[in-house]
């Protein structure tokens, strides 16, 4: 969760670290801090908040580096505070290092430490690391004894005072990779940090450690054995798309993406004219597995909850959704004809690389939906299904989404060609309609004004029940979810058809209730809970298709969508959804694109 940017070149160091920590802030952070080589000595200079506070510090005071570390902290060990804020050094204030992830053995390492005589100055892991950096000989060599002594994760960027000009990085378990610049050298936790000055990356794999100098690169793995065969990356993106673009926040940029991003997702993967979808990262695999089990966390997992009903439908195969977090701690029930699938935005969150594991401990094939490449859990995978969604800097998850449900049911028609399902009519009917969505989103986000309206009429409400059935319970989770992630607002997602298993006893004139109203005889079920919610004087804003009267009979506030084929109402369903929690957070002020407590990338448990 929080954020990394090393500098080696010919260049001023601190603008370039100080511009990297401002772009890695969407990842959540409570302090900030840099390291430089400054007259042959290293300083560190760290503070609590925001970094405009530590820019605050640093002004006035005049450094002339070409080298430096600079991290964002997310607290973990330790209170946040200037004390617990990296870079750390060792006693002798000749080591400076910064670090991500959890040193789980810190305790054990930290005793026996101070019984040698080292003196801590903070409560966090990460320093236990420096003192084992600190003694005679050469760095690099320390530096492999002191890693593999290490329970965890973690990624580092460290600098030697005797080695001037020279930066190392450390990778286990936690993303790190390495900026390829014109006589300069970049380490970063995320490609955002270093897009400005240069495309060409390099990704560390686990177990990795890297020497660089402003013109050279070397890379060993722990036992101090030179790696060869890392190729250089160009990303696909370049700063623009990670800028605000005109937009007052990133996650109101990303939701006018959308459209766009469902069109990238589509390209090159549907062919209209004959109906088919084509995965060509997938040539040469047999779907001959006989059950599917997809694992996520938060925002992915109510994709693959709608990826569920995808499958299940038209491919025909019996699908189980599990939250990573549960499904690592458990003795599942998956083999080699089990196809697990993965996803996560990042391709780094914890809990689903772990569980990822734990299914190929199983003999379980893999496939990965993933919005990063060169991230832990394509390394994980048999095959990857990338989402094409571009950075996504906002916290809270919104085009990601919309591209990972899209990606599920491009797979469910893919699996039912290559398993010769019947109704070929209905799924070149989908296949068509799909492509005019694009459209329809663009016309969606046309009413982002009504919405706003909308929003300001509830944003002091304190509680919402969101409530769907079928295709609409994942939405109402997600929905919900969304609120309560950037306005703080107690939101409640649940299958229409439980309310009256419990929750109905939450209705009153003061809690409002989203109800998504589907077609068929999920809709007439669905009125039967609208009525519900009225005679108890609940307030009720429904979504639903354009010109449902019975619904706008039954609601206070009703929002339309255009009619599509059942199977394609979440795609209209969830920018409404999102545009109404991210207008509810921009009425009450919250920060929306870094929300308090939560980070983007969730790589530590």
């Amino acid at each position: 969760m929080c954020g990394i940017i090393g500098y080696t070149g010919k260049k001023e160091a601190l603008p370039i670290l100080l511009n990297g920590l401002n772009r890695l802030a969407y990842r959540g952070y409570d302090s900030a801090g840099v390291a430089l080589e400054q007259d042959k000595c290293l300083v560190s200079v760290r503070s609590k908040g925001k970094v405009s506070e530590l820019e605050r510090e640093l002004a006035g005071t005049e450094f002339h580096s070409q080298r430096g570390i600079g991290h964002t902290r997310w607290a973990t060990h330790g209170l946040p505070s200037e004390r617990n804020a990296h870079p750390h050094m060792d006693c002798t204030k000749r080591t400076a290092l910064v670090h991500n992830g959890i040193i789980e053995n810190y305790l054990s390492l930290r005793e026996e430490l101070e019984n040698q005589g080292h003196v801590f100055s903070s409560d966090t892991d990460s320093e236990v690391l420096a003192h084992l950096l600190e003694g005679p000989g050469p760095p690099l060599n320390r530096l492999l004894k002191a890693v593999t002594r290490l329970q965890g994760s973690f990624a580092c960027s460290v600098l030697f005072q005797e080695e001037p000009g020279t930066l190392y990085g450390v990778r286990m378990a936690s993303p790190l990779l390495i900026g390829m610049g014109e006589g300069e050298k970049f380490l970063a936790s995320d490609i955002p940090a270093i897009l400005e000055y240069t495309r060409q990356v390099v990704f560390l794999e686990d177990g990795e450690v890297v020497r660089l100098s402003a013109e050279s690169l070397d890379i060993f793995d722990f036992a101090g054995n030179r790696r060869e065969g890392h190729t250089p990356y160009t990303v696909p993106w370049d700063m623009v798309r990670a800028e605000k673009g005109g937009f007052k926040h990133f996650m109101a940029k990303e939701i006018f993406e959308e459209p766009t991003i469902f069109e990238d997702t589509l390209a090159g993967r549907v062919n209209p004219l004959h109906g088919m979808v084509m995965f060509e990262e997938l040539n040469n695999w047999t779907p001959n597995w006989e059950r599917v089990c997809i694992i996520a966390c938060g925002t992915a997992a109510h994709a693959g909850m709608l990826g569920k009903h995808f499958i299940e439908r038209i491919a025909r195969l019996p699908v189980e959704v599990e939250y990573a977090s549960e499904f690592r701690y458990r003795k599942p029930l998956v083999d080699e004809r089990t196809l697990v699938i993965a996803v996560s935005q990042s391709g780094e969150t914890a809990d689903t690389l772990s569980a990822t594991t734990l299914a190929r401990k199983h003999r379980s094939p893999v496939l990965a939906v993933c919005n990063v490449m060169g991230s832990s859990l394509e390394r994980l995978a048999d095959r990857v299904l990338f989402t094409r969604a571009g950075p996504e800097i906002g916290v809270a998850s919104t085009k990601a989404f919309l591209a990972q449900v899209a990606v599920f049911l491009l797979l469910a028609l893919f699996l039912a060609e290559k398993k010769q399902e019947e109704n070929t009519e209905e799924r070149r009917k989908i296949i068509q309609e799909l492509l005019s969505i694009p459209r329809l989103l663009r016309d969606l986000l046309s009413d982002s004004p009504k919405i706003h309206e909308l929003a300001r009429q509830y944003y002091q409400f304190h509680h919402f029940l969101y409530l769907g059935r079928g295709l609409y319970h994942p939405l109402a989770l997600e929905g919900a979810l969304k609120l309560k992630e950037i306005s703080y607002i107690h939101a409640e997602g649940l299958c229409a058809g439980e309310m009256k298993h419990g929750t109905i006893a939450l209705v009153e004139p003061d809690v409002a209730s989203m109800v998504l109203v589907g077609k068929g005889e999920n809709r007439t079920k669905t009125l039967g809970n609208l009525e519900e919610i009225r005679a108890r004087q609940g307030k009720v804003l429904a979504l639903t298709t354009s010109g449902d009267r019975d619904v706008q009979s039954l609601s206070h506030h009703c929002i339309e969508v255009p009619d599509v084929h059942e199977i394609l109402t979440p795609f209209t369903a969830i920018i409404p959804l999102q545009l109404f929690a991210y207008h509810v957070a921009v009425e009450k002020g919250c920060d929306v694109d870094q929300p308090r407590n939560l980070a983007k990338s969730v790589t530590v448990e």
